[in-house]
């Protein structure tokens, strides 16, 4: 995998909507960090038309990140977007299996096991360090205020 190759077009998310929670926590870290991304929760609009919005992203952006989990391999949308990805050689090295739960991800396409897998399920921030050192960035810790808020909310 190619280091130092900073996502300028912008990071297409591709997940199951079981897998939101994570999705949206990983957006707000690829914010944090100035790197564009597209992330369907935040960028489609009420009554636009999913599948050409999706197109649209999958065509602008330059990386391609996949969240795995069994929600993920079952999905049809993750599965049609990565083959869009496999299949467009502007994504050529720049597709990142993140493997956030215990799945057999080769369902979800026979290549898989090839790439270089970030392994999130023990520890996620050191698996995002690993992601965001493929593109040359030090993971930033979150803000303390976005802590203290998590904690008043369960407390």
């Amino acid at each position: 995998m190619p280091r130092s190759l900073k996502p300028r077009k912008g990071v297409f998310l591709s997940h199951s909507s079981k897998d939101r929670k994570f999705v949206l926590t990983l957006a707000r870290t690829l914010k944090r960090h100035g790197i564009p991304y597209w992330y369907s929760a935040t960028h489609i609009a009420i009554a636009r038309q999913w599948h050409d919005e999706i197109g649209k992203a999958l065509r602008r952006c330059d990386w391609f990140l996949v969240v795995l989990t069994q929600e993920a391999v079952k999905s049809d949308w993750v599965k049609r977007e990565l083959l869009f990805a496999l299949s467009d050689t502007r994504y050529n090295q720049k597709i990142v299996p993140l493997l956030l739960k215990n799945c057999k991800y080769s369902d979800l396409s026979w290549t898989l096991p090839s790439f270089q897998i970030v392994d999130l399920r023990k520890d996620i921030e050191a698996g995002l360090r690993k992601l965001f050192g493929l593109w040359g960035i030090a993971l930033k810790p979150a803000p303390k205020n976005l802590e203290r808020k998590k904690r008043k909310k369960k407390g």
